[in-house]
Order: structure tokens, then C-alpha cells, then sequence
């Protein structure tokens, strides 16, 4: 399968790519493309990358696996291709968002391509799913290459923000550096825990703008 990533991640993430098991997964991952229909299209699966360079990362969003509807899916986590209904977490992300900002408009739009340009990272822990069936390619082992990911990007870079929402991201970035970077962390933005108070209110979006002011960053426009 032909690696669709930007130069700059395959430098990066050279060693990664070359390991017997990536070259497991990529065969693999080639096969449910054959077999099935499965999200996002195999040209969009390093999106996440090839929209936000390594040089340029701030902020990490950690996602569990690409939606699975039908022209949904575009690679990044949370995000939607144009004209898709706007998902409930994502929802609940805007409404944060404008709580937190005080911006009073709900984007039309739930493509994130936007914040992926400024320098964040919408990492799903795995880059690819069946049509329908969620969480179906967990079983590809994309886990050890995020989890290389997210280390190299502890490891690496300095004063990143990492949001981990809910239970799952909390787990899959439990070795950041926490140290050198900053660890935001709440429940997830979807409807069950949002309502029950785990999400609303968590403020994430202005405290990752005032830590990246503080480090002499550019501040991530979240107002789409």
C-alpha cells in the first residue's frame, strides 16, 4: 500500500515505517480496502499529517477511529467532510467553543481542516475503519503506531498541548511528558457525557491559547 504521507512525517517517523509490523498493517489495512468498504478514502487515511506539519504542531487532539457513515470521514478526528450534518460531539465541541470564547455564531461546517492548518494534530487512534461498523480496525494494531506518534511528539517537540477527552485518550496519552508539555484533560464531548456534566465548562480552548501565548506561539483560531 502506497504511504500517502508528507516528507516532512517520513523523516520523522522513519524508523516507525520501516518496523515489521507497520508494513504488517499497511498490507493488511490494503486488504479491507479490497474487501470492504471502509472510511476515509485510502488517499485521505494520513490526513492528520499531511495538514498539520510536525514543524509547526502545537496541539493534539486524541480521537478513537474515523467515522463510519457513508462521505463522513475525511481523515481528521472529529472532523466532517463539507456539507455532512455536523456530528453530537462536534456539536458539543462549537457549543464549548463559543461558551469558553464568548463567540456567539455555531459553524455551518464541521471540516476542522482550519485548526489542522494552524498546527493541530487531530489524531485518531486508528486511521481507518469498515463502513458501519465502528472501532472495526482495532484490530490492525494502528495503536503502536499512534502511541510511536504521540511519543515521538513528547519526545521531540516542546511546550505542545495535548487535550485528552474521555476515558480512552486519557489512556492512550498516560506516557506524555506532562513535564514539558501540557495535559488538558475532561469527559468526552459526546451527548451521554456532555450531559452529565463532564465536558461543558472545561475550557480547554482558551487555556490551550493562553499556554501558547505564554510560550511565544501563535494562538489557534477556533472560530471556524
Amino acid at each position: 500500500m502506497n504511504i500517502n504521507l508528507n516528507p516532512e512525517w517520513q523523516a520523522i517517523l522513519s524508523d516507525e515505517i520501516q518496523k515489521p509490523y507497520f508494513n504488517v498493517l499497511m498490507t493488511e489495512v490494503e486488504k479491507e480496502y479490497q474487501s470492504d468498504i471502509c472510511y476515509p478514502p485510502k488517499d485521505l487515511i494520513f490526513s492528520a499529517f499531511n495538514f498539520c506539519d510536525f514543524s509547526n504542531l502545537k496541539v493534539v487532539i486524541i480521537g478513537q477511529d474515523p467515522y463510519h457513515g457513508e462521505g463522513e470521514a475525511n481523515g481528521l478526528c472529529f472532523s466532517v467532510n463539507d456539507g455532512v450534518k455536523i456530528p453530537p460531539s462536534l456539536r458539543n465541541i462549537y457549543r464549548e467553543i463559543n461558551d469558553d470564547l464568548d463567540n456567539l455564531l455555531m459553524p455551518a461546517s464541521g471540516n476542522l481542516e482550519h485548526w489542522a492548518e494552524q498546527g493541530v494534530l487531530l489524531l485518531n487512534t486508528s486511521l481507518s475503519v469498515r463502513k458501519d461498523k465502528p472501532n472495526s480496525h482495532k484490530h490492525l494494531k494502528w495503536n503502536l503506531f499512534t502511541d510511536a506518534v504521540i511519543q515521538k511528539i513528547s519526545d521531540e517537540k516542546e511546550a505542545v498541548v495535548f487535550l485528552l477527552w474521555g476515558s480512552f485518550a486519557q489512556k492512550k496519552g498516560s506516557k506524555i511528558d506532562r513535564n514539558k508539555h501540557l495535559v488538558l484533560e475532561s469527559g468526552h464531548p459526546s451527548p451521554m457525557s456532555a450531559n452529565q456534566g463532564k465536558w461543558f465548562g472545561n475550557k480547554h480552548f482558551s487555556q490551550t491559547n493562553a499556554y501558547l501565548k505564554a510560550n511565544k506561539k501563535t494562538e489557534i483560531d477556533w472560530v471556524l
